[in-house]
């Protein structure tokens, strides 16, 4: 049994009362309105877009257009984006503000991956202190009444360090939050993350909230960082990947409701309860529930049944990490192409088989190992922006894949 922090703790960013100091991590290919949609029935928080290019979305690329549509359940309505271009960002957050398309806008500057990093974007970009500087204050004053927040790593490697510095600047530029993953680029998702300079950017930071994200699997380690650090909210991300009920032990946690899997209830019926407890009781036909909602509204999302059962299949694993499901049935749901046959499928499994504990529990998703980051040449030698760096900016501008 978990004690409960704070009944009363709450998240506040710009005018937004979130009401559980949580936000779901943008995670590429998986934080769709599906996803999202599924999270929120659980559990209390802020629910982030997929990672939305700038440019795409000036451009008004329609499969981005797509993404940054939300279902009329969600609220509040949050986008994150990307860019390099001060003037490119801050077009695409006065879009979303003078169109009423978001209530929250996040800044991406912490994705890792090589076809990001290579052009001088995401964790790679806090590096030109002034670039970033130009990128926040544009785009702050585009939003307008909308709160806009900055996502950011530690830096590029241990010797290339740049949070602190970025945390101050996004401050006086107005942002209305950080959050923290306490990793470089370099570490990419490998090893533990470092929760202390989470709490050195608390420090440093002082009159915005500061959130902190990294190795956040249960509802009990969103409570030791907040206690060690000082943070004001987490950012979960790959905890909840297969495990969407974590947000449910969240709210729970912070006195916001009950745990889903301690009542096994429909997602549905969940906004309905408010008695303050949590427990972990998930059985694998709560398990076989939860992944049977994800795929139905996978299928609304893309309006497409077969395409929705086919993006489906890459959380089979995440979902029945631990459980008694034999690698044919793992298989035979990674390969459905209809909602009747993952129901056949899933009727097949023994669902009163309990919760196996720590084989279900820990590290899920992408982990991997440390690696020298991808940079565009010459980007460490200065911390200014040069013109070589501004011919690598203007051919990251050029991606209009959506996130």
């Amino acid at each position: 049994m978990t004690t409960v922090l704070n009944p009363a703790r709450t998240l506040r960013i710009g005018a937004l009362d979130i009401g559980v100091p949580v936000v779901l991590a943008p995670m590429a290919g998986i934080t769709n309105t599906a996803f999202r949609r599924l999270c929120r029935e659980y559990g209390g928080g802020l629910y982030v877009s997929e990672m939305i290019t700038s440019r795409a979305l000036v451009e008004r690329n329609a499969a981005t257009m797509r993404l940054i549509r939300h279902h009329e359940s969600e609220s509040p309505r949050s986008i994150q984006l990307y860019g390099v271009d001060p003037e490119t960002i801050a077009a695409a957050a006065r879009i979303i503000a003078e169109e009423d398309r978001a209530d929250h806008i996040d800044l991406n500057f912490g994705c890792p991956v090589p076809k990001v990093t290579r052009k001088g974007g995401g964790s790679a970009l806090p590096w030109k202190l002034g670039l970033f500087r130009d990128i926040v204050e544009q785009a702050v004053e585009a939003a307008g009444h909308i709160p806009l927040t900055v996502k950011m790593r530690k830096g590029i490697d241990a010797d290339h360090l740049t949070y602190l510095d970025a945390g101050r600047i996004a401050e006086d530029a107005g942002a209305a939050a950080v959050a923290l993953h306490a990793r470089t680029a370099s570490e990419f998702y490998s090893g533990q993350a470092d929760w202390s300079a989470i709490g050195k950017l608390k420090e440093t930071v002082t009159s915005i909230p500061v959130l902190g994200n990294g190795d956040i699997w249960s509802a009990d380690d969103a409570l030791r960082m907040m206690d060690e650090t000082g943070c004001d909210g987490v950012v979960v991300g790959r905890g909840c990947l297969g495990r969407p009920w974590l947000f449910g032990d969240l709210a729970a946690a912070f006195g916001a409701g009950t745990s889903p899997a301690s009542e096994a209830s429909s997602p549905r019926s969940l906004s309905e309860r408010s008695e303050t407890k949590r427990t972990v009781d998930a059985t694998l036909g709560f398990v076989a529930q939860a992944f049977r909602r994800h795929a139905e509204l996978l299928v609304e999302f893309f309006d497409d049944e077969d395409r929705g059962c086919r993006d489906i299949r890459k959380h089979v694993a995440w979902y029945f990490k631990g459980y008694p499901v034999g690698g044919d049935l793992r298989a035979r749901l990674a390969t459905a192409s209809s909602l009747a046959e993952i129901d056949d499928l899933l009727g097949e499994l023994d669902h009163d088989a309990p919760y196996p504990g720590a084989a279900a529990e820990g590290q899920r998703g992408r982990a991997g190992t440390p690696k020298r980051p991808v940079l565009p040449e010459g980007w460490l030698d200065s911390r200014d922006l040069r013109e070589v760096d501004s011919c690598e900016l203007r051919d990251a501008e050029l991606d209009t894949s959506g996130g």
